[in-house]
């Protein structure tokens, strides 16, 4: 999922960096890909198992996330494979990338993670890889860590989010109570990329489309305003709300100040942070992010 292009960090999930939450194990394990499937014109599903899936902590967050590990082209690591020691040892440019992914699903019983990756093309990391993964190849990763998780004293939940947020979403939606109100307010480019999201509770789900988003100007503008308008737009049931809120950061800083200004939800009752950025990879991302939290240190300063 990461590349440069428009949708090129689409599902690389960043670290909730609006909570507190699991401390990143820093030893990494190693699993093998059991089977794919293609759950979408642009989404893959990876299931993965193996020895190593014992290792892997059960955790309550509904949102929990993992760094996958890819060896940059040409470089091959010895084992056992020690992130630390690669680190140590060989220059940065042969490290692993890494790219941060939400875990769909976890069973211990079955011996099976799954992580969802979004496909849009050749270009990137995660993305090609998940495409042309196959049983018994290995997949590196670092965690979990996570933050979120549905109160189940809530008197409703909203869900907002794109493609990358797909993922925890559906994690949230399979653990809330019978009968419990919730929205979801989800953009994904077409009619086809709809998903199934399994719940106990009375859940009602409105898809956008980008491909309905009219020609011309900026599409990351348009896609953001689509988002905000639709939550704008929403009659919110009576009751606490406890909202999750992730996805493309412009986007996301936008919902974040309707939903704290105008709808005055509660910050304690708000999960929301930038997934990714338009046009950077997770690098990239990581560096927005620095700006960003020094612009509002900045401005809090000149307050």
């Amino acid at each position: 999922m990461a590349c440069i292009a428009v949708w090129a960090d689409a599902s690389a999930l960043t670290a909730h960096a609006t909570t507190e939450g699991d401390e990143m194990p820093r030893s990494a394990m190693s699993l093998e890909v059991l089977r794919t499937e293609r759950i979408g014109p642009h989404m893959i599903r990876v299931i993965a198992g193996g020895p190593g899936l014992a290792e892997f902590p059960g955790t309550d967050h509904t949102d929990r996330y993992v760094k996958l590990l890819f060896s940059p082209p040409g470089v091959e690591y010895p084992e056992p494979f020690d992130v630390e020691e690669i680190r140590r040892e060989l220059p940065r440019d042969q490290w692993p990338r890494t790219r941060t992914y939400t875990v769909r699903a976890l069973d211990h019983t079955t011996g099976e993670l799954t992580i969802d990756f979004v496909h849009h093309g050749d270009t990137g990391i995660a993305g090609p890889w998940a495409a042309a993964a196959r049983p018994g190849d290995v997949l590196r990763l670092l965690g979990p860590g996570g933050a979120y998780a549905p109160n189940p004293a809530a008197g409703w939940h909203l869900f907002v989010g794109d493609d990358a947020a797909l993922p925890a979403i559906g994690a949230a939606a399979e653990r809330l109570p019978r009968g419990v109100p919730a929205l979801a307010v989800l953009q994904v480019d077409t009619a086809d990329d709809h998903q199934d999201l399994p719940t106990e509770a009375d859940l009602r789900v409105t898809w956008l489309h980008r491909a309905d988003l009219p020609a011309g100007g900026d599409p990351g503008e348009a896609a953001a305003a689509q988002l905000l308008d639709a939550v704008a737009a929403l009659a919110f049931p009576v009751g606490d709300v406890h909202a999750f809120v992730h996805g493309e950061a412009a986007a996301v800083k936008g919902l974040r100040r309707h939903l704290l200004d105008e709808r005055r939800v509660p910050r304690d009752a708000l999960s929301v942070s930038g997934y990714w950025r338009r046009g950077r990879d997770e690098e990239g991302f990581r560096v927005y992010k620095q700006e960003e939290r020094a612009a509002e240190e900045a401005a809090a300063q000149g307050r």
